[in-house]
């Protein structure tokens, strides 16, 4: 940790059982310190360096293999896969994210790279590297079942380009003075799926900043592209179009109009709304995209639910046109 005021350098420890800094700490005493005196407010910011996890994953992608016949023979080699980042083909990179592990109960900060079989584009396993907290250090490989296809960024790529609606804006925006920069692919694992998003920029020839224009998401076998990623998540999942801002004022108008009615249904179905936007907002922040959608997709029909309701409240209380009609006298109640 260097000091950004005085130039104060602070060295910490990390793997204690490492036989190279047991060497230094040797060399240089009273120079490292143990990463347990580091105060906590550092702590909440280490990130895996992403050098070394580069390297890591590149062995590992050999030496995955136990059998001594399979690692001779180099049958199950994994390698690195490809994506298209500005109309060329590049290795993808390793990359950050906030997500919630498989079988962990809160989001954390990763280091994340896929994996597809040699010469081949479907992706295989995925390497990730975790960074918060005890877990600090430790590597996580989440391997699919070869027997299932499961698709490689290229393959996605290929997927976009084949797409009617994508490939004929991108070939609309490639012209008059302006070209299209697709941005690099995330693979962002939710639970047992495969979320794969990418950015598309436009960027005048007169001009070196690109500007984003749209998103490009697909989750299972769908495709979407929308002007930012919470529609084109909305999109793919089959959520209402509407931004949470939205949602949360006409939540907010529901709960208050059951105080004027004075319905338990009113009542209770605003209280069930405001849960399932709680629920939608926790799932965003965690990273979970489906189940953000599911909430999402509950909470419009909750809202459906107030509106029809409303609707009813209001054909009951509001006074019938008495116009052109007979006069009627009731009875006396003597």
């Amino acid at each position: 940790m260097v000091d950004a005021y005085d130039g104060r350098v602070d060295f910490y420890i990390a793997d204690p059982s490492d036989p190279l800094i047991k060497v230094y700490n040797k060399v240089f005493p009273n120079t490292f310190k143990s990463q347990e005196d580091m105060p906590k407010s550092m702590k909440e910011h280490l990130r895996y360096p992403v050098d070394f996890f580069n390297i890591q994953a590149k062995m590992f992608s050999s030496y995955h293999m136990k059998r001594p016949n399979v690692f001779y023979n180099k049958e199950d080699v994994w390698d690195t896969p490809k994506e298209l980042y500005d109309g060329k083909e590049q290795r993808m990179q390793s990359y950050y994210l906030i997500m919630k592990l498989p079988g962990e109960e809160k989001a954390e900060f990763v280091l994340l790279l896929p994996f597809v079989p040699t010469q081949k584009s479907n992706m295989i396993a995925w390497l990730a590297a975790r960074s918060d907290g005890e877990n600090y250090g430790s590597l996580l490989l989440y391997q699919f079942p070869k027997q299932k296809l499961i698709y490689g960024p290229l393959q996605i790529e290929a997927r976009i380009d084949q797409d009617p609606k994508i490939s004929q804006q991108i070939t609309l925006w490639s012209q008059s003075g302006s070209r299209v920069v697709r941005g690099n692919l995330l693979v962002i694992p939710i639970e047992d799926s495969l979320v794969y998003v990418e950015p598309l920029y436009l960027q005048a020839e007169s001009s070196q900043l690109p500007e984003l224009k749209r998103v490009i998401v697909s989750y299972d076998k769908k495709i979407s592209m929308k002007q930012n990623l919470s529609a084109a998540l909305m999109d793919i999942f089959n959520v209402e179009q509407k931004t949470l801002s939205d949602l949360e004022r006409t939540v907010a108008k529901s709960e208050t109009s059951l105080e004027v009615i004075g319905s338990s249904d009113w009542k209770e179905l605003a209280q069930q709304a405001l849960a399932s936007f709680e629920r939608a907002q926790q799932k965003q922040r965690e990273g979970d995209w489906s189940g953000y959608g599911s909430e999402l997709k509950s909470l419009s029909e909750m809202l459906q639910n107030l509106e029809a309701i409303s609707r009813e409240e209001a054909t009951i209380e509001s006074p019938k046109d008495t116009s052109g009609s007979e006069e009627t006298t009731l009875p006396s109640a003597e």
